[in-house]
């Protein structure tokens, strides 16, 4: 593990010798309902705390500035590009990727981060921060109306650049 010394302690990796090279990141997760009062409240505009993809797209955008303010050891990186896509799903749309993420019954909110840079390590935290993020805000918006719903399936689907290449 590159963030333990040989003693295991913990510390912040030393990346300054590396080469730096365009790097992406992209990460999904989902926000899931169990009733379908949120799905009916985000299409019709009519969610009490307000316009609940937008303001979830926002909150992506600005975790993925802070990440290393909250996650502990990771570096500050220059960002040179966020996209943040939340969209409500609708229970007929969601039932179709159904079978890959499981349990759309009701609909659900599926963001998407891709985060860029020019730099010496990945935005592989930066694009799960921005999800994480988001989701957490559309669930917040949303629990006066489903106390039940559930955030799943948050994971790095794409990486590109430095040494170890495309995954």
């Amino acid at each position: 593990l590159s963030h333990l010394t040989s003693t295991g302690e913990a510390h912040m990796v030393d990346v300054g010798q590396k080469e730096s090279s365009e790097r992406v990141a992209v990460a999904v997760g989902f926000v899931h309902f169990s009733n379908p009062e949120p799905y009916r409240l985000i299409t019709e505009n009519l969610n009490k705390k307000g316009d609940v993809l937008g303001v979830s797209r926002i909150a992506g955008i600005m975790a993925a500035k802070r990440c290393s303010d909250i996650i502990p050891l990771c570096h500050p990186i220059p960002i040179t590009k966020i996209t943040v896509d939340v969209g409500a799903m609708s229970p007929q749309n969601a039932y179709k990727t159904a079978a890959r993420y499981g349990g759309f019954k009701h609909g659900v909110i599926a963001v998407e981060a891709r985060v860029h840079t020019h730099g010496q390590t990945g935005v592989e935290m930066e694009a799960l921060t921005a999800v994480s993020c988001a989701c957490l805000t559309a669930y917040d918006m949303c629990k006066a109306v489903d106390k039940a719903m559930h955030i799943s399936e948050t994971r790095v689907v794409y990486k590109a650049g430095g040494k170890s290449g495309v995954f």
